[in-house]
Order: structure tokens, then sequence, then C-alpha cells
């Protein structure tokens, strides 16, 4: 694959689908060798994770790896996961031995987040490498055979087989090789003298050291190794122990004595003086000389720089001593330095994706957020555990090991509570503990689930008859907690049937603001009470609604002139009434009967004649229209001319309680008894008033009616007797009829009403106006 058909490598799936909030979701792995070119296949993740590939563009499809880089993508159109960048298991893992990628892939609607992990196999694309291309080794020519000359250690980046496998010198008499094993798996390779030297033979020998590594094809690094033999200084510094290992907590102070070696040299004088220096590493040539300081006289070893177990766990050190014999001879000691973790960093929390608005009729088990938690210290003191308030309706899942669901637990109500400020705690299981929090805006988006309110369930407005159309009559209002399109009102009016006439046509509403106007001009005589059906509806959807009922009494208004209803007058022709001539003053001719269309005040009559310039022998009295004789008539069989008028009270005018004005019958101003006040008993009594001045009419009543009533009680109900209604029918002398007129001054001209008297016209009559 990508020019490397000999390599060998495997794809392992070990996942299929991670879908949150499972509580236990399984993750997909794959394996990939290092150093494939961009756009290289890495697995069919659509596939793998059980997703339409259709969907992955619908659902915006994201891939989060960690520390930003992107090394992967996907293709969307058929799911294919696949390298972005080339990739370099030694730049993107060091020296780990495991390297592996960890990968997240988040899917909107619904909210889903799947973990893929993608292990980077290492490829044999480094060869060995000695630190120094030529290497100079001096010795003595007195060394004894199974002397040995420490050599440099190739360097290989490559992991496992692919990193050094082996050393080969070339062919020599006197020199051979010899590869030890160090504690930390490390080959060291050592030339070992096999024969005495002679110098004045050959003073210095040349060999090839080959460091070659396990991979297939093997790759094979090579040095140059001279040789030089000197006389005296026979016996090298040796360090005892060769290796050794020290543990130290991380961030100790600076200064702390790490270790003393421990070196000896069997010489004497300058031979067996030692000095010590740092031997250092081709990946790393100054880390140690960073954080630790060596004495060069006394071989100890301490810390000047705080030593952090996250950055590096252990060091690996090399210490030279060096005599300072002619030749110099040195020996080596190996020192594995291992940091022991303390709880010095806080958690991590990490918000993946956050759902926010989420609406107010979301069920629980709602995916809100996923949220990630990591420590970067090790073992109990990198356990992190994620916590939120308990007296929030939302709860924390968790889903993998480090990364948590918060999902809704409770109902949740935007007219109580708009948002949350949710903190997320999060605490390692480290001695000290150590938290982390981190707050969440969580807002809530609004459902229209409150019906819009009136402010009253009904409402009582009153107006005046004859208002010109367009006049406002009155303003409902209602109010809804909702937000948004779900809580624009809108009014309008209903037609509930109770009016002959749709009450559309009577009325019309602002749909804004909820203010009524009439369309026409109101007639109290028609309707006097309108039940209007106000309906407020919110423009949600399903849109809510409710209503309120207006009553709106109709005001009377003065439009109605009085009509005279007894006696009866065709038009054109006058109305002839029989006088005895004997008649006394106070003697009762007849009693004009009006009524008015109007109520209350408006329906109150008075009644007068019209003034002549000759002197009229009649009077009518103001308030019961009853005409009676001023004075004695002088000649009989005279023809009296009189016209009534009838109007209704100056405006200004009023009754006191005692009074009680009606259409007929003079009052008596001591008789018990209160006038109705209210406008529907006025309209009561009005229509009483034209109902009796029909029966009068008709003479089909008697004037005595009920005792004291009329009759109206029992048409009418009992609370309306002649003490609230003036009776209008009382000494009313109805033609054809055999009731008995009564005289209220008790005068009559003594005869029978049935003689011929009461009827007689003199001669020589004189009309009078």
């Amino acid at each position: 694959m990508a020019g490397k058909s000999s390599l060998r490598w495997q794809l392992l799936l070990l996942g299929a689908f991670l879908s949150l909030p499972d509580p236990a979701p399984a993750q997909t792995r794959y394996s990939v060798p290092e150093d494939l070119e961009p756009g290289s296949f890495v697995g069919n993740i659509a596939k793998d994770l059980g997703v339409h590939v259709r969907s992955l563009l619908a659902r915006s499809l994201r891939l989060v790896s960690e520390g930003g880089r992107q090394n992967f993508q996907v293709n969307l159109a058929d799911g294919i996961l696949l390298v972005n960048e080339k990739l370099d298991r030694e730049a993107l893992c060091g020296r780990s031995s495991t390297c592996s990628l960890q990968l997240q892939l988040v899917l909107e609607s619904p909210l889903q987040l799947h973990r893929v992990e993608v292990e980077i196999l290492d490829v044999n694309d480094n060869a060995p490498q000695f630190p120094k291309k030529e290497v100079s080794l001096e010795i003595t020519e007195v060394a004894n055979p199974g002397t040995r000359l420490p050599l440099e250690v190739a360097e290989d980046p490559d992991m496992g087989s692919n990193s050094i496998s082996t050393y080969e010198l070339s062919a020599s008499d006197h020199f051979a090789l010899s590869i030890n094993v160090r504690g930390d798996g490390v080959k060291m390779p050592e030339i070992v003298l096999k024969k005495a030297l002679d110098r004045e033979k050959v003073a210095a020998h040349h060999l090839t050291l080959t460091a070659l590594d396990g991979g297939d094809p093997v790759r094979s690094g090579t040095a140059r190794i001279t040789v030089h033999v000197l006389d005296a200084n026979d016996n090298p510094p040796v360090c005892d122990p060769p290796i050794s290992k020290v543990f130290l907590e991380e961030n100790i102070p600076s200064g702390t004595l790490v270790t003393q070696l421990n070196v000896t040299d069997l010489d004497e004088g300058l031979n067996g003086q030692v000095e010590y220096s740092f031997k250092t590493s081709n990946n790393a040539p100054d880390t140690f000389l960073r954080l630790f300081n060596l004495d060069p006289q006394t071989g100890q070893i301490t810390t000047k720089a705080l030593l952090d177990y996250e950055v590096s766990s252990a060091y690996e050190i090399t210490v030279r001593a060096r005599d300072k014999g002619s030749p110099a001879m040195e020996g080596h000691c190996s020192l594995r330095v291992e940091l022991v973790d303390v709880n010095d960093n806080s958690p991590d929390i990490v918000l993946t994706s956050l759902s926010s608005p989420v609406q107010e009729d979301a069920p629980p088990g709602t995916v809100i957020a996923l949220i990630g938690a990591k420590d970067s210290d090790s073992g109990e003191n990198g356990q992190v555990h994620l916590q939120i308030s308990n007296d929030l309706p939302f709860k924390l899942v968790s889903s993998f090991k480090g990364h948590y669901s918060l999902v809704t637990a409770g109902p949740l109500d935007r007219e109580k509570a708009a948002g949350y400020n949710i903190t997320v705690m999060a605490t390692d299981a480290g001695s000290p503990r150590r938290s982390t929090e981190q707050t969440i805006f969580l807002q809530i988006s609004d459902v229209n689930d409150n019906v819009p309110r009136f402010s009253s369930p009904s409402y009582t407005a009153h107006i005046q008859e004859n208002t010109l159309p367009g006049a406002s009559v009155f303003s409902v209002s209602a109010s809804d907690p909702d937000v948004g399109a779900n809580s624009k009102l809108s009014y309008s009016i209903l037609d509930t049937g109770m009016q002959d006439v749709p009450i559309s046509s009577y009325f019309h509403i602002n749909p804004e603001n909820g203010t009524i106007f009439t369309l026409q001009a109101l007639d109290y005589e028609q309707d006097k009470v309108f039940q209007v059906l106000v309906e407020v509806q919110d423009a949600g959807s399903p849109a809510l609604s409710s209503t309120a009922m207006l009553h709106l009494f109709v005001l009377d208004q003065n439009d109605n002139a009085p009509t005279i209803v007894y006696p009866p007058v065709p038009r054109g022709s006058a109305f002839q009434q029989t006088v005895p001539s004997s008649a006394e003053p106070g003697y009762l001719v007849t009693k004009i009967v009006a009524v008015d269309a109007d109520s209350g005040h408006n329906a109150w009559l008075s009644y007068q004649l019209q003034e002549t310039s000759e002197p009229c022998p009649f009077r009518v009295e103001l308030r019961s229209g009853e005409i009676r004789i001023t004075e004695a008539l002088r000649e009989s069989g005279a023809l009296h001319r009189l016209v009534v008028q009838q109007a209704q009270p100056n405006p200004d005018w009023r009754f006191s309680q005692a009074q009680r004005p009606g259409t007929s019958s003079s009052q008596n101003g001591e008789e018990g008894g209160a006038w109705p006040n209210n406008q529907f008993d006025t309209e009561m009594l009005q229509a009483m008033i034209l109902a009796s001045a029909n029966e009068a009419a008709d003479g089909n009543s008697t004037l005595g009616g009920g005792a004291g009533t009329m009759g109206l009680s029992t048409r009418y109900g009992p609370q309306f007797t002649l003490q609230h209604v003036p009776d209008y029918r009382q000494n009313v002398y109805i033609p054809g009829s055999t009731a008995t007129l009564s005289n209220s001054s008790g005068k009559r001209d003594g005869k029978s009403s049935g003689s011929s008297g009461g009827n007689k016209k003199k001669s020589g009559k004189k009309e009078k106006k």
C-alpha cells in the first residue's frame, strides 16, 4: 500500500455503534501503518457504526480529535474514514510503546457521540544511526585480553521489531564484539580485546561497527571506529553498580540530592583521579542538562529545576567517569530516575457539544450536552468524577470512562425559569482531592402551553343610543405568559345567535388591542342589551384561545315624541265630550293619556292646554292629564275647543323620592312608596303603561281593575302595584262603557250616567278654543 506493499498491517474492528445516552456504548478501533499518504483508506466508518451514508451530511457529522490536529477526515459521500495528512508515528507518539489517536464523531438530530481509536502501527522507515560517524578509542598496550571498550549506542526511533536488533563488527584479529542488555532492554555494544596488543606493530586499529534493526527489509547504520593503542594507564574507572534506579516525587525542591555515584579506579595518582560528565542523547541532547546537575569532582547528582511527572515519568541518565591518566580511561554509570506522581493537576472539563436552547416540553432523558473530563495525573490522581447540583431538573449519565451526557431529569417550564446556570464540578480521587467547576448556561425555548386569559370572565359597559358609528364602546385586555408568537394575541367577536341580526353587524373589534367599536347607531327601543362574546387567540401552533362576555347596556336618549293613546282621535277630527250644564268647578270632564317610547325621565310626561286669547273655563292637570272645569259654565250647549299639548319635563327637572311622575292620575305627595330608580324597572313600567292604555282604548277592562293594581300585578308581577304606577285610566270616560266616572272633588250633576242630561246640548252654543 502506497509503495510499501511488503508491509503487513491489519484492520481491527472492535466496536459497532455508539449512541448516547446508552449507559455503556462500545467504541470502534482501527489500526493503520504510519507513512500512509493523505487520502489513504482507514475504515468504512458509516458501515462500522451502522449509520446510513445519506444521513451523514444531514446530521452534520463532525470529526473531533484530541490536540486539535486534523489527522483524519471523513468523506461524507461514502462514509469512509481517510488519512488527512501523512502520519509519522515517531512525531506523534515519540518513544511510547503504543501509539493511538482518539477521535470523536459527533452527529446531530439526534445528538450522538461515537468514539473511534486509531492505532498507528510502526513501519520500519528509520535506519539505525550512531551519535557519531567517526569514533576514536584508546587502549593501553598492556591491556589484558577481555578488556572491554564501551561503544556509543545507536538510535532508532522505530519501535518493537523495527528498533535496534543487533550489532555487527567488522572482522579483526584483536577485537571482538560483545552485546550486553541493559535493564530497560537496550542493547549495549562493547569491543572486547581478544588478543594482546603490540603498539609497535599496529598503533591503530580501524573497525566498522554496524547496527541492524529487526525490520523487513532490515535497515542498518554504521560508524567508523579507530582504536588507538597506548601505554600505561591500564585500569578504567568502574561504577558500582553499573546500572541503578532512583525514585523521586515530582515537584521536589530544586537542589535535592538524586544520588551519589560510587566509582572506583584501581590506578594511582592521576590515573586514578576521576572526573564526571553527562553523556547526552541524540533524541534529547539537553533534557537532563536542564533538570539535573552533576558535580564533576564528587559525582553527586542533584535537581536544578522542578520535575513534572506529566511531562515525563522517567529519565535515563548516562554518566561518563574518566580518569586523568595518560591515556585517560573511562567507565559509564547508567541511572534511571523514575518520578512518583503527585496530585498536582486539577481536572479539566471539556464541553464537546451543547444543544441550547432546549424546548420546555423536552421529555426526560433528552440529551442537552456532551461533557468530557480528564486529568493529567495518573492512577487515582487522574480518576475524575463529574457531578451537578441535585436541585436542577438535569442529571449526568456516564457513557464511558471520562465522558458524560447531560440529560433532562424532570419537566421544564419556561414561564418559571427561562434559563439555567448549570455548574458542573469535576473532582479527582487524589489525596488531597482537586476539583474544577465550569458553568453552562442553558436557555429554555418557549412552547405554546399557556392559554391567553382575559382580565375578567365578563365585563359590563354602557353606551348611549344613537351614538355615531365608529364610537369606542369598551376595551378588553388579555395576557399570555408565553413569549414570541405564542404570546402575540388577536381579538375577535363571536356570534352567539342571541340577536336576530349577527352581532358582527353591530360591532367591530380591533384585533390588536381589543377595542370594540360600533358599526351602526344603536336604538334603545329596539335593543336594550347586547351580549358580545369576545375571543382572544394567540399565534402559537397550535393556537390557544379563551372567551369573555361583554354585557353592553344601551342607554336611552329622548329621541321619541310622546303619543296620545286616549282618547283615540282619527287624524283630522276631534274628540267630543258632553259636560252637564250643572257641572261645578273641579268637575272631571275627561282624561288625556299619552305614552312615550323612551325610558326613564325621557318618558315622564306633563300636560298643558294651548294658550288662547279668550278665557277658558277648563284646565288640565300637569301630571295626570285630567281635564276639569275651573268655573261654572255660563252657556248651555256651548262648544269649547281645547288643544292639549304633552311634553317631557325640562331636563334639569327632577322628582323627589315622594313624587312619582306618570302619564296619568294625580299624585298624592303623602302616599307611601318610591319611584323605581332602576332603568329596567322604568322600562317595565313603560311596558305596563302601554299595555294598560291599549286595554283602556279597547274598552275591554273595567276601570276598577284589581285592588289597586289595574290587573297589572298578575301580568307583570306583584312587585309593581299602583304605588309605583299612576292609573291613567281612572276618571276616564270611555264612550259605550258602563263604567262610572268619579270626580276628585266629589261633584257631579247628580244624575245617573245613563240619563240624557250628560249629552244634552244647549242652544246658542259658543265655540271657544
